[in-house]
Protein backbone atom coordinates (compact mmCIF):
# COMPACT_ATOMS: atom_id res chain seq x y z
CA UNK A 1 0.00 0.00 0.00
CA UNK A 2 2.91 2.00 0.94
CA UNK A 3 4.67 1.79 -2.49
CA UNK A 4 0.80 2.14 -4.50
CA UNK A 5 0.75 5.72 -2.58
CA UNK A 6 4.58 6.68 -3.44
CA UNK A 7 4.22 5.45 -7.27
CA UNK A 8 0.74 7.82 -7.39
CA UNK A 9 2.89 10.70 -6.01
CA UNK A 10 4.94 10.46 -9.18
CA UNK A 11 2.36 11.07 -11.27
CA UNK A 12 1.45 14.28 -13.17
CA UNK A 13 -2.29 15.41 -13.23
CA UNK A 14 -2.99 14.26 -17.02
CA UNK A 15 -1.84 10.77 -15.81
CA UNK A 16 -3.84 11.08 -12.69
CA UNK A 17 -7.08 12.15 -15.09
CA UNK A 18 -6.06 9.15 -17.35
CA UNK A 19 -6.18 6.86 -13.99
CA UNK A 20 -9.36 8.18 -13.38
CA UNK A 21 -10.93 7.92 -15.69
CA UNK A 22 -9.73 4.00 -15.85
CA UNK A 23 -10.90 3.14 -12.66
CA UNK A 24 -14.16 5.04 -13.36
CA UNK A 25 -14.90 2.71 -16.49
CA UNK A 26 -13.55 -0.37 -14.34
CA UNK A 27 -16.37 0.51 -12.21
CA UNK A 28 -18.78 0.33 -14.52
CA UNK A 29 -18.17 -2.84 -15.94
CA UNK A 30 -17.90 -4.47 -12.29
CA UNK A 31 -21.49 -2.65 -11.56
CA UNK A 32 -22.96 -4.27 -14.96
CA UNK A 33 -21.21 -7.49 -14.44
CA UNK A 34 -22.77 -7.18 -10.58
CA UNK A 35 -26.10 -7.06 -12.04
CA UNK A 36 -26.01 -9.75 -14.83
CA UNK A 37 -25.43 -11.75 -11.47
CA UNK A 38 -28.22 -10.23 -9.77
CA UNK A 39 -30.54 -11.04 -12.87
CA UNK A 40 -28.98 -14.89 -12.94
CA UNK A 41 -29.52 -15.53 -9.35
CA UNK A 42 -33.18 -14.05 -9.85
CA UNK A 43 -33.64 -16.67 -13.10
CA UNK A 44 -32.74 -19.20 -11.22
CA UNK A 45 -34.77 -18.04 -8.22
CA UNK A 46 -37.88 -18.12 -10.48
CA UNK A 47 -38.09 -14.36 -9.83
CA UNK A 48 -39.17 -11.80 -12.19
CA UNK A 49 -35.60 -10.27 -13.69
CA UNK A 50 -35.61 -6.45 -14.66
CA UNK A 51 -37.45 -5.24 -17.29
CA UNK A 52 -35.99 -4.61 -21.03
CA UNK A 53 -36.82 -1.38 -21.57
CA UNK A 54 -34.69 0.49 -24.00
CA UNK A 55 -32.39 3.50 -22.69
CA UNK A 56 -33.62 7.41 -23.09
CA UNK A 57 -31.83 9.56 -25.59
CA UNK A 58 -29.03 11.74 -24.75
CA UNK A 59 -31.09 15.30 -23.40
CA UNK A 60 -32.53 12.44 -21.14
CA UNK A 61 -29.62 10.86 -20.04
CA UNK A 62 -27.89 13.67 -19.15
CA UNK A 63 -28.89 14.73 -16.26
CA UNK A 64 -27.83 18.19 -14.84
CA UNK A 65 -25.19 17.74 -11.66
CA UNK A 66 -26.02 20.88 -9.92
CA UNK A 67 -29.07 22.70 -9.22
CA UNK A 68 -33.02 22.10 -8.34
CA UNK A 69 -34.93 19.22 -9.72
CA UNK A 70 -36.63 19.79 -12.86
CA UNK A 71 -34.14 22.88 -14.29
CA UNK A 72 -34.66 24.95 -10.90
CA UNK A 73 -38.57 25.55 -10.57
CA UNK A 74 -40.48 25.87 -7.42
CA UNK A 75 -43.20 23.24 -7.09
CA UNK A 76 -46.34 24.97 -4.83
CA UNK A 77 -49.86 24.63 -4.44
CA UNK A 78 -52.08 25.24 -7.41
CA UNK A 79 -54.83 27.67 -7.55
CA UNK A 80 -58.03 27.35 -8.53
CA UNK A 81 -59.14 26.85 -12.27
CA UNK A 82 -62.00 28.94 -11.91
CA UNK A 83 -60.55 32.22 -10.99
CA UNK A 84 -59.46 32.58 -14.38
CA UNK A 85 -62.71 31.57 -15.85
CA UNK A 86 -64.70 34.55 -17.14
CA UNK A 87 -68.73 33.83 -16.01
CA UNK A 88 -70.96 34.42 -19.10
CA UNK A 89 -74.28 33.66 -17.02
CA UNK A 90 -75.31 33.35 -13.64
CA UNK A 91 -78.61 31.50 -12.28
CA UNK A 92 -79.84 31.51 -8.80
CA UNK A 93 -81.46 28.11 -7.96
CA UNK A 94 -83.34 27.42 -5.05
CA UNK A 95 -84.14 24.53 -2.66
CA UNK A 96 -87.82 22.69 -3.17
CA UNK A 97 -88.42 23.32 0.16
CA UNK A 98 -87.25 25.01 3.54
CA UNK A 99 -88.00 24.34 6.90
CA UNK A 100 -89.76 27.47 8.45
CA UNK A 101 -87.33 28.99 10.90
CA UNK A 102 -84.11 28.53 8.33
CA UNK A 103 -81.97 31.27 8.16
CA UNK A 104 -80.17 32.62 4.85
CA UNK A 105 -76.31 31.88 4.81
CA UNK A 106 -75.28 33.03 1.07
CA UNK A 107 -74.47 30.68 -1.81
CA UNK A 108 -72.24 27.17 -2.53
CA UNK A 109 -71.26 28.35 -6.08
CA UNK A 110 -70.69 25.81 -8.78
CA UNK A 111 -69.23 26.45 -11.79
CA UNK A 112 -69.84 24.97 -15.18
CA UNK A 113 -67.88 24.98 -18.31
CA UNK A 114 -70.18 24.57 -21.60
CA UNK A 115 -69.83 25.43 -25.28
CA UNK A 116 -72.37 26.61 -27.60
CA UNK A 117 -72.01 25.89 -31.25
CA UNK A 118 -74.84 26.18 -33.46
CA UNK A 119 -74.91 28.46 -37.12
CA UNK A 120 -75.90 31.94 -37.31
CA UNK A 121 -77.51 33.27 -40.30
CA UNK A 122 -78.06 37.26 -40.64
CA UNK A 123 -80.49 38.67 -43.22
CA UNK A 124 -78.91 42.11 -43.80
CA UNK A 125 -81.63 44.47 -45.21
CA UNK A 126 -79.77 46.77 -47.10
CA UNK A 127 -82.29 50.00 -47.52
CA UNK A 128 -82.25 51.39 -51.05
CA UNK A 129 -82.72 55.40 -52.10
CA UNK A 130 -83.18 57.46 -54.83
CA UNK A 131 -81.98 60.59 -54.83
CA UNK A 132 -83.84 63.37 -57.46
CA UNK A 133 -81.06 63.48 -59.92
CA UNK A 134 -81.84 59.56 -60.71
CA UNK A 135 -78.80 58.33 -58.32
CA UNK A 136 -79.48 55.23 -55.91
CA UNK A 137 -78.09 55.16 -52.43
CA UNK A 138 -77.45 51.61 -50.81
CA UNK A 139 -76.54 51.36 -46.82
CA UNK A 140 -73.08 50.35 -46.71
CA UNK A 141 -72.42 46.73 -44.98
CA UNK A 142 -71.13 46.79 -41.43
CA UNK A 143 -66.87 46.94 -40.85
CA UNK A 144 -66.05 43.23 -41.29
CA UNK A 145 -68.71 41.51 -43.11
CA UNK A 146 -66.83 40.25 -46.56
CA UNK A 147 -68.98 37.56 -48.63
CA UNK A 148 -71.42 35.76 -47.81
CA UNK A 149 -69.69 33.78 -44.69
CA UNK A 150 -69.04 35.59 -41.52
CA UNK A 151 -65.75 36.17 -39.68
CA UNK A 152 -67.36 33.63 -36.81
CA UNK A 153 -67.36 30.84 -39.50
CA UNK A 154 -63.16 32.06 -40.97
CA UNK A 155 -62.02 31.74 -37.71
CA UNK A 156 -63.58 28.62 -36.58
CA UNK A 157 -62.33 26.89 -40.65
CA UNK A 158 -59.02 28.17 -39.91
CA UNK A 159 -58.34 26.74 -36.49
CA UNK A 160 -59.89 22.99 -37.22
CA UNK A 161 -57.78 23.48 -40.35
CA UNK A 162 -54.35 24.48 -39.20
CA UNK A 163 -54.76 23.76 -35.34
CA UNK A 164 -57.01 20.78 -34.96
CA UNK A 165 -55.72 19.09 -38.19
CA UNK A 166 -58.99 18.56 -39.56
CA UNK A 167 -59.59 17.90 -43.11
CA UNK A 168 -61.57 20.08 -45.66
CA UNK A 169 -63.92 16.94 -46.17
CA UNK A 170 -64.44 16.60 -42.55
CA UNK A 171 -64.81 20.11 -41.98
CA UNK A 172 -67.43 20.50 -44.27
CA UNK A 173 -69.14 17.51 -43.10
CA UNK A 174 -69.25 18.83 -39.72
CA UNK A 175 -71.14 22.07 -41.17
CA UNK A 176 -73.67 20.10 -42.43
CA UNK A 177 -74.23 18.21 -39.32
CA UNK A 178 -74.87 21.89 -37.78
CA UNK A 179 -77.11 22.54 -40.59
CA UNK A 180 -75.04 25.25 -42.95
CA UNK A 181 -75.37 25.10 -46.89
CA UNK A 182 -71.69 25.18 -47.98
CA UNK A 183 -69.24 22.93 -49.78
CA UNK A 184 -66.18 21.70 -50.60
CA UNK A 185 -64.94 24.34 -52.92
CA UNK A 186 -66.60 27.04 -50.86
CA UNK A 187 -64.40 25.70 -47.26
CA UNK A 188 -60.95 25.68 -49.66
CA UNK A 189 -61.72 29.28 -50.77
CA UNK A 190 -62.43 30.40 -47.41
CA UNK A 191 -58.92 28.61 -46.14
CA UNK A 192 -56.61 30.06 -48.39
CA UNK A 193 -58.36 33.40 -50.70
CA UNK A 194 -57.30 36.48 -49.46
CA UNK A 195 -55.21 35.85 -46.91
CA UNK A 196 -52.31 38.18 -48.25
CA UNK A 197 -52.24 40.28 -44.73
CA UNK A 198 -51.46 36.85 -43.00
CA UNK A 199 -48.65 36.05 -45.34
CA UNK A 200 -47.45 39.24 -44.98
CA UNK A 201 -47.40 38.45 -41.38
CA UNK A 202 -46.04 35.51 -41.42
CA UNK A 203 -43.01 36.71 -43.46
CA UNK A 204 -42.27 39.50 -41.09
CA UNK A 205 -42.16 37.38 -38.49
CA UNK A 206 -39.01 35.77 -39.99
CA UNK A 207 -37.78 38.98 -40.61
CA UNK A 208 -38.01 40.24 -37.27
CA UNK A 209 -36.74 37.15 -35.54
CA UNK A 210 -33.37 37.32 -37.87
CA UNK A 211 -32.68 40.50 -37.05
CA UNK A 212 -33.22 40.10 -32.65
CA UNK A 213 -31.84 36.28 -32.76
CA UNK A 214 -28.54 35.71 -30.75
CA UNK A 215 -29.51 31.84 -32.13
CA UNK A 216 -32.04 30.36 -34.13
CA UNK A 217 -32.73 26.06 -34.85
CA UNK A 218 -33.37 24.96 -38.38
CA UNK A 219 -34.70 21.70 -39.58
CA UNK A 220 -36.27 20.06 -42.67
CA UNK A 221 -38.46 17.85 -43.33
CA UNK A 222 -40.09 16.02 -46.61
CA UNK A 223 -43.58 17.60 -48.21
CA UNK A 224 -45.47 17.10 -51.21
CA UNK A 225 -46.87 19.66 -53.45
CA UNK A 226 -48.31 19.39 -56.95
CA UNK A 227 -47.86 15.93 -56.90
CA UNK A 228 -44.36 15.98 -56.39
CA UNK A 229 -41.60 15.47 -53.53
CA UNK A 230 -40.27 18.70 -51.87
CA UNK A 231 -38.90 19.80 -48.48
CA UNK A 232 -40.62 21.90 -45.62
CA UNK A 233 -37.86 23.76 -43.74
CA UNK A 234 -38.70 25.42 -40.20
CA UNK A 235 -36.40 28.25 -39.04
CA UNK A 236 -36.87 29.47 -35.20
CA UNK A 237 -36.39 29.86 -31.55
CA UNK A 238 -38.36 30.20 -28.32
CA UNK A 239 -39.82 33.48 -29.84
CA UNK A 240 -40.66 32.51 -33.42
CA UNK A 241 -41.21 30.05 -35.82
CA UNK A 242 -41.39 29.94 -39.48
CA UNK A 243 -41.76 27.12 -42.27
CA UNK A 244 -41.52 27.20 -46.33
CA UNK A 245 -41.61 24.29 -48.41
CA UNK A 246 -39.81 24.59 -51.36
CA UNK A 247 -38.65 21.96 -53.96
CA UNK A 248 -35.02 21.70 -53.21
CA UNK A 249 -33.01 21.63 -49.71
CA UNK A 250 -29.84 22.93 -51.34
CA UNK A 251 -27.70 25.61 -49.47
CA UNK A 252 -28.33 28.25 -51.98
CA UNK A 253 -32.27 27.63 -50.90
CA UNK A 254 -31.57 27.77 -47.34
CA UNK A 255 -29.53 31.11 -48.16
CA UNK A 256 -32.87 32.41 -50.15
CA UNK A 257 -34.83 31.59 -47.41
CA UNK A 258 -32.89 33.66 -44.99
CA UNK A 259 -33.34 36.91 -47.31
CA UNK A 260 -37.05 37.06 -45.21
CA UNK A 261 -38.94 37.70 -48.22
CA UNK A 262 -36.40 40.01 -50.32
CA UNK A 263 -35.44 38.82 -53.62
CA UNK A 264 -32.29 40.83 -53.81
CA UNK A 265 -28.66 39.64 -54.40
CA UNK A 266 -25.38 41.60 -53.61
CA UNK A 267 -21.96 42.25 -53.46
CA UNK A 268 -19.98 43.37 -50.56
CA UNK A 269 -17.34 42.45 -48.27
CA UNK A 270 -19.06 39.66 -46.87
CA UNK A 271 -20.08 38.30 -50.05
CA UNK A 272 -16.86 38.39 -51.61
CA UNK A 273 -15.14 36.47 -48.04
CA UNK A 274 -17.85 33.81 -48.41
CA UNK A 275 -16.68 32.93 -51.98
CA UNK A 276 -13.01 33.23 -50.65
CA UNK A 277 -13.44 31.13 -48.24
CA UNK A 278 -15.71 28.14 -50.38
CA UNK A 279 -12.53 28.33 -53.33
CA UNK A 280 -13.86 30.67 -56.32
CA UNK A 281 -10.92 31.36 -58.21
CA UNK A 282 -8.88 34.84 -57.22
CA UNK A 283 -9.53 36.02 -61.14
CA UNK A 284 -13.79 35.74 -60.69
CA UNK A 285 -13.77 37.08 -56.98
CA UNK A 286 -11.81 40.04 -58.34
CA UNK A 287 -14.16 40.26 -61.44
CA UNK A 288 -17.30 40.24 -59.31
CA UNK A 289 -15.49 42.85 -56.94
CA UNK A 290 -14.58 45.33 -60.00
CA UNK A 291 -17.83 45.60 -61.87
CA UNK A 292 -19.22 48.80 -60.63
CA UNK A 293 -23.15 46.60 -60.62
CA UNK A 294 -23.13 45.29 -56.77
CA UNK A 295 -26.69 44.86 -56.48
CA UNK A 296 -29.29 42.95 -58.29
CA UNK A 297 -32.81 43.28 -57.96
CA UNK A 298 -33.83 39.29 -58.52
CA UNK A 299 -32.77 36.03 -59.86
CA UNK A 300 -33.11 36.83 -63.40
CA UNK A 301 -31.29 39.61 -63.28
CA UNK A 302 -28.13 38.12 -61.23
CA UNK A 303 -28.28 35.39 -63.66
CA UNK A 304 -27.94 37.88 -66.58
CA UNK A 305 -25.12 39.64 -64.91
CA UNK A 306 -23.42 36.32 -64.13
CA UNK A 307 -23.88 35.70 -67.94
CA UNK A 308 -22.37 39.22 -69.00
CA UNK A 309 -19.18 38.53 -67.07
CA UNK A 310 -18.68 34.82 -68.65
CA UNK A 311 -18.96 33.02 -65.48
CA UNK A 312 -22.18 30.94 -66.61
CA UNK A 313 -20.17 29.35 -69.23
CA UNK A 314 -17.67 28.01 -67.42
CA UNK A 315 -17.03 24.25 -66.70
CA UNK A 316 -15.39 23.67 -64.06
CA UNK A 317 -15.65 22.21 -60.30
CA UNK A 318 -16.44 23.80 -57.70
CA UNK A 319 -19.36 25.12 -59.59
CA UNK A 320 -18.42 29.12 -59.89
CA UNK A 321 -21.83 30.09 -60.62
CA UNK A 322 -23.35 28.24 -57.44
CA UNK A 323 -20.22 29.36 -55.12
CA UNK A 324 -21.12 33.22 -56.15
CA UNK A 325 -24.71 32.88 -56.05
CA UNK A 326 -24.36 31.58 -52.75
CA UNK A 327 -22.04 34.49 -51.68
CA UNK A 328 -24.19 36.97 -53.13
CA UNK A 329 -26.99 35.73 -51.11
CA UNK A 330 -25.13 35.65 -47.90
CA UNK A 331 -23.54 39.51 -48.62
CA UNK A 332 -27.74 40.19 -49.04
CA UNK A 333 -28.26 39.07 -45.35
CA UNK A 334 -25.43 40.80 -44.32
CA UNK A 335 -26.36 44.04 -45.91
CA UNK A 336 -30.53 43.81 -44.36
CA UNK A 337 -28.56 43.78 -41.11
CA UNK A 338 -30.07 39.85 -40.46
CA UNK A 339 -27.84 37.12 -38.76
CA UNK A 340 -25.81 39.43 -36.82
CA UNK A 341 -24.13 37.43 -34.37
CA UNK A 342 -26.46 34.72 -34.24
CA UNK A 343 -25.45 31.11 -34.14
CA UNK A 344 -27.19 28.51 -36.70
CA UNK A 345 -28.25 25.18 -34.65
CA UNK A 346 -28.31 22.74 -36.75
CA UNK A 347 -28.04 18.31 -37.25
CA UNK A 348 -24.58 18.86 -39.41
CA UNK A 349 -26.38 18.84 -42.99
CA UNK A 350 -24.59 20.11 -44.67
CA UNK A 351 -27.08 22.77 -46.27
CA UNK A 352 -27.51 24.79 -42.94
CA UNK A 353 -23.73 25.15 -42.62
CA UNK A 354 -23.27 29.31 -42.88
CA UNK A 355 -22.55 31.86 -41.08
CA UNK A 356 -21.93 30.82 -37.27
CA UNK A 357 -22.67 27.39 -37.25
CA UNK A 358 -23.11 25.05 -34.02
CA UNK A 359 -23.58 21.14 -34.38
CA UNK A 360 -26.33 19.89 -31.85
CA UNK A 361 -24.80 17.33 -29.64
CA UNK A 362 -28.09 14.93 -29.48
CA UNK A 363 -27.05 14.36 -33.62
CA UNK A 364 -23.56 14.07 -33.25
CA UNK A 365 -23.83 10.79 -30.10
CA UNK A 366 -26.56 9.50 -32.22
CA UNK A 367 -23.96 8.34 -34.53
CA UNK A 368 -21.95 6.44 -32.05
CA UNK A 369 -25.56 5.30 -30.26
CA UNK A 370 -26.10 3.39 -34.00
CA UNK A 371 -23.54 2.26 -34.18
CA UNK A 372 -23.22 -1.61 -34.23
CA UNK A 373 -20.22 -3.80 -32.36
CA UNK A 374 -19.46 -7.16 -33.91
CA UNK A 375 -18.17 -8.53 -30.51
CA UNK A 376 -18.35 -7.64 -26.79
CA UNK A 377 -15.09 -5.59 -26.91
CA UNK A 378 -16.67 -3.10 -29.71
CA UNK A 379 -19.79 -3.05 -28.03
CA UNK A 380 -18.49 -2.22 -24.78
CA UNK A 381 -16.00 0.14 -26.69
CA UNK A 382 -19.00 1.89 -27.79
CA UNK A 383 -20.83 2.08 -24.45
CA UNK A 384 -17.91 3.44 -22.79
CA UNK A 385 -18.01 6.28 -25.13
CA UNK A 386 -21.66 7.27 -25.13
CA UNK A 387 -21.06 7.21 -20.54
CA UNK A 388 -18.01 9.49 -21.07
CA UNK A 389 -20.36 11.84 -23.87
CA UNK A 390 -22.92 12.08 -21.75
CA UNK A 391 -21.17 12.64 -18.35
CA UNK A 392 -19.16 15.69 -20.52
CA UNK A 393 -22.53 17.15 -22.29
CA UNK A 394 -24.44 17.17 -18.32
CA UNK A 395 -21.20 19.24 -17.67
CA UNK A 396 -21.21 21.65 -20.35
CA UNK A 397 -25.02 22.23 -19.32
CA UNK A 398 -23.88 22.82 -15.93
CA UNK A 399 -21.30 25.52 -17.54
CA UNK A 400 -23.90 27.05 -19.31
CA UNK A 401 -25.60 28.08 -15.84
CA UNK A 402 -22.44 28.92 -14.53
CA UNK A 403 -19.76 29.97 -17.33
CA UNK A 404 -16.39 29.82 -15.95
CA UNK A 405 -12.70 30.30 -17.77
CA UNK A 406 -11.60 27.84 -15.70
CA UNK A 407 -14.42 25.42 -16.28
CA UNK A 408 -14.55 26.34 -20.09
CA UNK A 409 -10.69 24.94 -20.46
CA UNK A 410 -11.20 22.02 -18.39
CA UNK A 411 -14.41 21.10 -21.20
CA UNK A 412 -12.07 21.58 -23.81
CA UNK A 413 -9.70 19.61 -22.75
CA UNK A 414 -12.07 16.24 -21.98
CA UNK A 415 -13.68 16.79 -25.51
CA UNK A 416 -10.26 16.18 -27.10
CA UNK A 417 -9.47 13.29 -24.34
CA UNK A 418 -13.10 11.72 -25.44
CA UNK A 419 -12.76 12.23 -29.27
CA UNK A 420 -9.24 11.45 -29.87
CA UNK A 421 -9.03 8.15 -27.75
CA UNK A 422 -8.47 4.66 -29.64
CA UNK A 423 -10.63 2.64 -28.41
CA UNK A 424 -9.05 -0.38 -30.82
CA UNK A 425 -12.58 -0.48 -32.98
CA UNK A 426 -11.48 1.23 -35.89
CA UNK A 427 -15.03 2.62 -37.13
CA UNK A 428 -15.62 3.87 -33.53
CA UNK A 429 -12.05 5.81 -33.94
CA UNK A 430 -12.97 7.33 -37.62
CA UNK A 431 -15.87 8.26 -35.90
CA UNK A 432 -14.50 10.29 -33.50
CA UNK A 433 -12.03 11.37 -35.38
CA UNK A 434 -14.77 13.01 -37.79
CA UNK A 435 -16.55 14.28 -34.46
CA UNK A 436 -13.13 15.66 -33.24
CA UNK A 437 -12.78 17.79 -36.37
CA UNK A 438 -15.93 19.67 -36.17
CA UNK A 439 -14.74 20.61 -32.43
CA UNK A 440 -15.67 24.58 -32.66
CA UNK A 441 -19.09 23.41 -33.94
CA UNK A 442 -19.52 21.51 -30.78
CA UNK A 443 -17.93 23.72 -28.25
CA UNK A 444 -19.23 26.69 -29.93
CA UNK A 445 -22.09 26.77 -26.47
CA UNK A 446 -18.47 27.26 -24.57
CA UNK A 447 -18.29 31.10 -25.91
CA UNK A 448 -22.06 31.53 -26.52
CA UNK A 449 -23.34 29.63 -23.35
CA UNK A 450 -26.93 31.17 -23.90
CA UNK A 451 -27.23 28.98 -27.03
CA UNK A 452 -28.59 25.78 -26.70
CA UNK A 453 -27.08 22.12 -27.41
CA UNK A 454 -29.71 20.71 -29.67
CA UNK A 455 -32.13 21.00 -32.11
CA UNK A 456 -35.01 19.41 -30.07
CA UNK A 457 -37.02 22.90 -30.61
CA UNK A 458 -37.18 22.79 -34.25
CA UNK A 459 -37.86 19.00 -34.14
CA UNK A 460 -41.17 19.87 -31.78
CA UNK A 461 -42.03 22.64 -34.47
CA UNK A 462 -41.86 21.11 -37.56
CA UNK A 463 -43.69 17.90 -36.11
CA UNK A 464 -47.24 19.94 -37.10
CA UNK A 465 -45.84 19.78 -40.66
CA UNK A 466 -45.30 16.10 -40.57
CA UNK A 467 -48.88 15.60 -39.04
CA UNK A 468 -50.40 17.73 -41.93
CA UNK A 469 -48.42 15.72 -44.26
CA UNK A 470 -49.82 12.16 -42.98
CA UNK A 471 -53.46 13.14 -42.64
CA UNK A 472 -53.87 16.09 -45.68
CA UNK A 473 -50.78 14.93 -48.05
CA UNK A 474 -49.85 17.15 -50.16
CA UNK A 475 -50.82 20.59 -51.60
CA UNK A 476 -51.72 21.68 -55.36
CA UNK A 477 -51.77 25.41 -55.80
CA UNK A 478 -48.71 27.63 -54.84
CA UNK A 479 -51.68 29.94 -53.10
CA UNK A 480 -52.32 26.63 -51.07
CA UNK A 481 -48.55 25.80 -49.55
CA UNK A 482 -48.28 29.14 -49.03
CA UNK A 483 -51.43 29.56 -47.11
CA UNK A 484 -50.30 26.36 -45.37
CA UNK A 485 -46.92 27.71 -44.24
CA UNK A 486 -47.95 31.07 -42.61
CA UNK A 487 -50.46 29.63 -40.83
CA UNK A 488 -48.57 27.17 -39.36
CA UNK A 489 -45.56 29.75 -38.92
CA UNK A 490 -48.12 31.98 -37.38
CA UNK A 491 -49.58 29.26 -34.94
CA UNK A 492 -46.38 28.00 -33.58
CA UNK A 493 -45.29 31.72 -33.08
CA UNK A 494 -48.46 32.48 -30.99
CA UNK A 495 -47.78 29.80 -28.82
CA UNK A 496 -44.09 30.74 -28.29
CA UNK A 497 -45.26 34.24 -27.34
CA UNK A 498 -48.30 32.91 -24.95
CA UNK A 499 -50.18 34.11 -26.68
CA UNK A 500 -54.31 32.32 -28.01
CA UNK A 501 -54.39 31.15 -31.81
CA UNK A 502 -57.79 31.44 -31.38
CA UNK A 503 -57.62 35.10 -30.44
CA UNK A 504 -55.13 35.79 -32.88
CA UNK A 505 -57.71 34.87 -35.57
CA UNK A 506 -60.34 36.52 -34.29
CA UNK A 507 -58.42 39.79 -33.88
CA UNK A 508 -57.11 39.65 -37.56
CA UNK A 509 -60.49 38.61 -38.71
CA UNK A 510 -61.96 41.53 -36.94
CA UNK A 511 -64.36 39.29 -35.34
CA UNK A 512 -66.90 41.37 -33.38
CA UNK A 513 -65.93 41.17 -29.39
CA UNK A 514 -62.30 39.60 -30.40
CA UNK A 515 -59.39 40.56 -27.82
CA UNK A 516 -56.84 43.14 -29.52
CA UNK A 517 -53.81 41.12 -30.39
CA UNK A 518 -50.57 43.36 -31.18
CA UNK A 519 -49.03 42.70 -34.62
CA UNK A 520 -45.80 39.52 -33.96
CA UNK A 521 -43.16 41.00 -35.42
CA UNK A 522 -43.10 43.55 -33.09
CA UNK A 523 -43.83 41.57 -30.23
CA UNK A 524 -40.53 39.52 -31.10
CA UNK A 525 -38.70 42.75 -31.50
CA UNK A 526 -40.53 43.89 -27.67
CA UNK A 527 -39.38 40.36 -26.40
CA UNK A 528 -35.67 40.91 -27.60
CA UNK A 529 -34.90 43.70 -25.99
CA UNK A 530 -37.06 42.88 -22.68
Amino acid sequence: MADSSRNLDRLGLDELKTLLVQVLEDNARLKQANEALREEVARLKGLKGKPDIKPSGMEKNAKPRSGKKGGGKTTGRRGSKNDKLAIDDTKILKPDTVPEGSRFKGYEDYVVQDIILRPWTVLYRRQRWETPDGRTIVAEMPDGVSGHFGSGLKRFLLSQYHKCQVTVPRLTGQLHDFGMSISERQVMRLLIKGKGDFLTEASAVLRAGLETAEWITVDDTGARHQARNGYCTHIGNDRFAWFSTTSSKSRLNFLELLRAGDEGYEINDAALDYMRDHGLPKMLVEQLAGHETRVLADREAWKAHLANLGITKLKVHPDPVRIASEGALWGRITALGLLDGTVIVSDGAGQFRVGDHALCWVHGERLVHKLEGFCERQRKAVERIRHRIWWLYADIKDYCRDPTPKRKGQLRRRFDSIFTTETGFVTLDRLLTRLHKRRQEMLAVLERPEIPLHTNGSENDIRCQVTKRKISGGTRSDEGRDCRDAFLSLMKTCAKLDLSFWNYLGARLSHQDAAAIPYLPDLIRERATA
